[in-house]
């Protein structure tokens, strides 16, 4: 039987804005709020961060900080693999989304001969590379390494040597190669992408279910067709990035928000839909940024309640 522990990533050096360091924090100070204990049942683990390397002289413009990052994906798989071969299971709490990289790599490196799914619920895709995005965050870029496609169909960027050594290792973190397939990610929710991306989504006929394709179609038939789409799975990742949800009925409490989003109900239904295949072997919740925050602590008391819910659905599966 599994236990839950709590791993908890402080780092933002992948994100194009500070703050989302502080959103573990935010959520933690949100439990209290609501007198809830949560965070003293669980064991956990901190993740070393190297955040103070965002007042370094950036040199990688195409993939800023990727050294640095590197470093912090690298120690988050190593503490991914250790756990889940002591037989716990990883929630991982993370500042930007550049941390799936690390956790993706973390379980592959556990279980190298085992078909990993991916749930991507999100605003964005994260399928850019240092040669094709625009702004050099690499939040925007784990799903490409972890695929191990640069997308050179689609080159806008001439990255420099120092950058292409870099991004070659973040792609062997882990395992060498790729770590996952194009036809074991379902989208949930992305609506904010550039051509590249639009480019890599199309040629490899990547999923998306939309937030109105859901509402029309009924949630329970686009869920239980997704499940289907994972079939072909040994294990289910479930990352979640709080900017898939609506951030004028939520806030603007995260790093890039988008209108048109899920609701925190809906969320929750999407990601207890896979727990309860049993495949689920690690969800990560990601980009919760208080200093963005409108609303107070409103997006971190959202996670919260997110987090807490699928806890409970992962409790009663263990």
């Amino acid at each position: 039987m599994r236990t839950i522990k709590l791993i908890k990533n402080r780092s933002d050096l992948g994100a194009g804005t500070r703050g989302a360091d502080m959103g573990i924090d935010a959520i933690e100070i949100a439990a209290i709020n609501k007198n809830d204990d949560f965070f003293n049942c669980y064991s956990f683990e901190d993740i070393e961060t190297e955040n103070e390397t965002i007042y370094n002289k950036v040199y990688n413009s195409f993939a800023k900080r990727i050294g640095n990052v590197l470093q912090v994906c690298t120690r988050l798989s190593d503490s991914i693999s250790n756990n889940l071969e002591n037989n716990f299971f990883p929630i991982v709490l993370s500042g930007d989304h550049s941390s799936a990289l690390g956790t993706i790599s973390g379980i592959k490196k556990a279980y190298p001969d085992k078909r990993l799914g991916i749930v991507w619920i999100d605003a964005h895709a994260d399928i850019h590379t240092p040669y094709t995005s625009p702004s050099g965050n690499i939040h925007g870029m784990p799903l490409a390494a972890a695929l191990n496609d640069d997308n050179l169909d689609r080159q806008i960027n001439d990255i420099n040597l120092e950058t292409q050594q870099y991004w070659d290792l973040m792609k062997n973190i882990g395992v060498e190669g790729q770590k996952i397939l194009y036809e074991d990610i379902v989208y949930f929710g992305v609506r904010d992408t550039e051509e590249p991306e639009e480019f890599a989504i199309a040629k490899n006929n990547i999923k998306n279910y939309s937030v109105s394709e859901m509402r029309y179609r009924g949630m329970d038939v686009c869920l239980q067709e997704s499940v289907s789409k994972l079939d072909t799975c040994d294990l289910i990742y479930v990352s979640f990035d709080v900017d898939s949800m609506d951030c004028d009925l939520i806030s603007k409490g995260t790093g890039t928000p988008v209108s048109k989003g899920f609701d925190q109900q809906e969320i929750i239904d999407i990601i207890k839909t896979f727990i309860n295949t049993d495949k689920v072997i690690s969800f990560e919740v990601v980009e919760v940024n208080p200093l963005m925050d409108n609303k107070g602590n409103m997006m971190a008391e959202t996670a919260f309640d997110v987090l807490k819910s699928t806890t409970e659905a992962v409790e009663s599966r263990l």
